[in-house]
């Protein structure tokens, strides 16, 4: 993987501050492909591998496990029932054809299809189907569990067929295999197809008999409605019958002697009521038509006339003129008598006239509304007569009209029975034997081949990365880890400047190598990432042994001497010390004596000696160590005592820095109460040894003492094909190598 290039925190920053989000564990194209270049002798090896297998996979099953695919063809008709009456082919979506040759293609591969196969002689007597054994019920069942799987029935999605094949070992009984099958279905489909249309014709036919029984009742049934009430003609006709005209007539005659006779009620009131008044204008020309009235009328004109002479002759006095003028009163007189005499006569008989006929209209009333009656009821007969009439011609329709549909239909399916499309299936023809092998095929195996040995390749180094749970990469401290990192060491073997060096003693033999560079780097982090006057204690430690903590310890305590600072470095791993062996002084440095056991941290705290004689110099200006000493009964209670905590406490005073090499954090339990007594704790990974549950340990160990932590330090990265460090390593060599510019 690519080791990301660190970049310091700035000051204000603290390694102790909340924990950073987590980081979804994804995989970049970039990191991808450097698993690649990692692995790619490993990939190429597998994939020659995995191609080789498949070119000798498929000549070995080309000579003994070749296998033939024979097939043919079976053609679906439309699932719709064909008019045989009329030459017009039905139209069905293509939704439903496929459908239908879908549901075919299933049928064919039933396991009753499939056993019918079985079951005949040809297939049986076939090397195919001996080769499952001599046992008749396993070699049945063998049979149809491999028909199932090497016997194909597809349905064309475009076109109307359905496409039968068979694979098996030997070319002529594959293609035996697909004719009889294609054979049987076609077979069983139109035996079928005919038992369904017979059994529908037994069932019209049966039906037929009954619809012609009902027939005839109903027929019956009319004649006794004609016979019941009466009637010839009962059919609804356009125009009126005889009853309903003659009904018709009674009703108008009726309502006109109705008529008649209010009216001649109103005439006989007013004549009753003109008998008992004066004689109207009508009676008075009747008298003055009356033969006496005209002759008294005559008589009156001729005595009027003579009373004219006479008055004329003899006077007013005369007795002629007297006699006329009561002669003339008296025919007056008889004139009024006879006028009312004949008025009287008159009205009476008008009177008499209009009774009578009105007597004689209510007659023709009475035998009017009597005929009326009879009439009305014999208009009803002939209504519910009509009315059973027309059930009953109702009911003889439809069973006319039934009875000739059934009989279209009976000769429909006499017409399908007899069609070669009622199976809805045909064979299109015979399966030739296949000319080449289906399987194998070299299309397949060599590109399989490999295609599996690259997979197999690429899983494999997959595999070999994710089982890898080491912390090799910053990226795997950002990912798992989730704390600051301060500095990135590379593994001392990749460096070519340091050769044979002590890796303790590179910062100060080797300084111009790109690990030395590397600790300066981590002197940089450290200044910018805390505060300089909460960075005077630090202590240096790791979760197990060798991880390379002592290391550094010393090369961080080079670069802040080189810095300028004067620094103190503590031993305080007293069970197993490592700065005695890195600092030898076999005769003494500057004049002072080499160590004993009589000196050290552990006869400081002790008591055995003083301060400065358990200070001596490195060989370095400006550091100075306090080497471990002899290790005591009980190391965590000498450490953990209230001496040690006020040494750190005084050299603070004394030196700019006091880098402190504690014991491994996940064996001993010293650690945790020196952490107590620094300004912060910086831990070491090694690449090469700790993992990351190690390290997580590490940290919440720590994290549970309450010990402030600044950060990490990643040591002996090796350098990863395509990684950062391969790319890092060229840059700074041939940095190193360019000439300084001329002023």
């Amino acid at each position: 993987m690519a080791e990301a290039e660190h970049k310091p925190m700035t000051s204000e920053a603290r390694m102790i501050t909340p924990r950073p989000a987590t980081t979804a564990a994804t995989m970049t194209p970039k990191e991808i492909l450097m698993i690649f270049r990692r692995h790619w002798l490993m990939i190429t090896f597998m994939t020659i591998i995995g191609f080789g297998c498949g070119i000798v996979s498929w000549f070995l099953c080309k000579r003994y496990l070749p296998e033939f695919t024979a097939q043919t063809f079976i053609r679906v008709l439309p699932p719709v029932e064909k008019d045989p009456t009329t030459i017009q082919t039905p139209i069905v979506a293509k939704e439903i054809q496929y459908g239908h040759r879908v549901s075919m293609a299933m049928q064919l591969k039933s396991q009753r299809m499939l056993q019918e196969l079985i079951d005949r002689d040809k297939i049986q007597e076939t090397k195919w189907f001996s080769s499952f054994g001599d046992i008749k019920d396993i070699r049945i069942r063998k049979a149809v569990k491999e028909l199932q799987k090497k016997f194909g029935a597809s349905p064309q999605r475009d076109g109307d067929s359905i496409t039968v094949s068979m694979t098996c070992g030997d070319k002529a009984e594959s293609a035996l295999i697909v004719n009889e099958m294609a054979r049987l279905f076609v077979s069983s489909q139109g035996g079928e197809k005919r038992k369904d249309v017979a059994e529908k014709l037994a069932r019209l036919e049966e039906q037929q008999i009954r619809i012609q029984r009902d027939l005839d009742q109903a027929e019956r049934n009319i004649d006794d409605v004609k016979r019941r009430y009466g009637f010839s003609d009962l059919e609804e006709h356009a125009f009126q019958s005889v009853t309903d005209r003659k009904l018709s007539d009674l009703e108008f005659q009726e309502n006109e002697v109705l008529m008649d006779i209010s009216e001649i009620r109103a005439i006989i009131n007013t004549l009753a009521m003109q008998a008992q008044g004066p004689i109207q204008v009508q009676v008075e020309r009747q008298v003055e038509t009356d033969p006496v009235m005209l002759s008294l009328a005559q008589q009156l004109a001729l005595r009027e006339s003579s009373l004219s002479s006479a008055l004329a002759r003899f006077g007013e006095d005369h007795r002629i003129v007297k006699q006329t003028r009561e002669y003339i009163d008296s025919i007056q007189a008889e004139r009024l008598q006879r006028k009312e005499a004949i008025g009287e006569q008159t009205r009476q008989s008008n009177l008499r006239n209009a009774q009578d006929q009105l007597v004689a209209l209510e007659r023709r009333y009475d035998e009017l509304e009597r005929m009326r009656e009879e009439t009305a009821k014999r208009k009803e007969e002939l209504d519910l007569a009509r009315a059973q009439y027309q059930q009953r011609v109702k009911i003889r329709d439809e069973r006319r009209v039934m009875l000739d549909s059934i009989k279209e239909q009976i000769e429909k399916l006499k017409i399908i029975y007899d069609d070669p499309e009622t199976p809805k299936v045909q064979f299109a023809g015979l399966a030739p034997e296949p000319l080449e092998a289906s399987f194998p095929k070299w299309q397949i195996f060599l590109p399989a081949g490999f295609v599996l040995g690259a997979m197999a390749g690429f899983g494999l180094a997959f595999l070999i990365e994710m089982l890898n749970d080491l912390v090799r990469t910053p990226k795997d401290v950002t990912m798992y880890l989730h704390i600051g990192l301060l500095g990135v060491i590379p593994d001392a073997q990749e460096d070519d400047y340091i050769g044979d060096i002590e890796p303790a003693l590179i910062s100060r033999e080797a300084p111009n190598s790109i690990i030395g560079e590397s600790f300066r780097r981590l002197r940089t982090n450290v200044k910018l990432s805390v505060p300089q006057d909460k960075a005077k204690t630090l202590l240096i430690t790791s979760g197990g042994a060798g991880d390379g903590k002592t290391t550094v310890a010393v090369n961080l305590a080079t670069t802040l001497v080189v810095d300028g600072k004067k620094v103190l470095l503590i031993d305080a791993n007293l069970r197993r010390p490592g700065l005695s062996r890195i600092f030898t002084a076999p005769s003494g440095i500057e004049g002072k004596p080499a160590p004993t056991n009589a000196t050290g941290l552990s006869a400081l705290l002790a008591g055995h000696c003083d301060l400065q004689d358990a200070i001596r110099p490195s060989g370095t200006e400006r550091l100075e160590i306090i080497e471990s000493g002899q290790m005591p009964a009980n190391p965590a209670e000498t450490l953990g005592g209230e001496t040690m905590a006020r040494l750190i406490k005084q050299q603070r005073e004394n030196y700019d820095c006091v880098i402190i090499d504690g014991p491994p954090v996940l064996l001993v339990s010293e650690t945790k109460i020196l952490s107590k007594c620094v300004d912060g704790t910086i831990l070491v990974f090694n690449a090469a040894s700790t993992t990351r549950g190690a390290a997580l340990r590490t940290i919440r160990e720590l994290r549970q003492a309450n010990a402030e932590i600044f950060g990490c330090v990643l040591l002996g990265v090796k350098t990863l094909k395509g990684g950062y460090f391969r790319e890092l390593f060229r840059s700074y060599q041939d940095y190193q190598a360019l000439e300084p510019a001329k002023a």
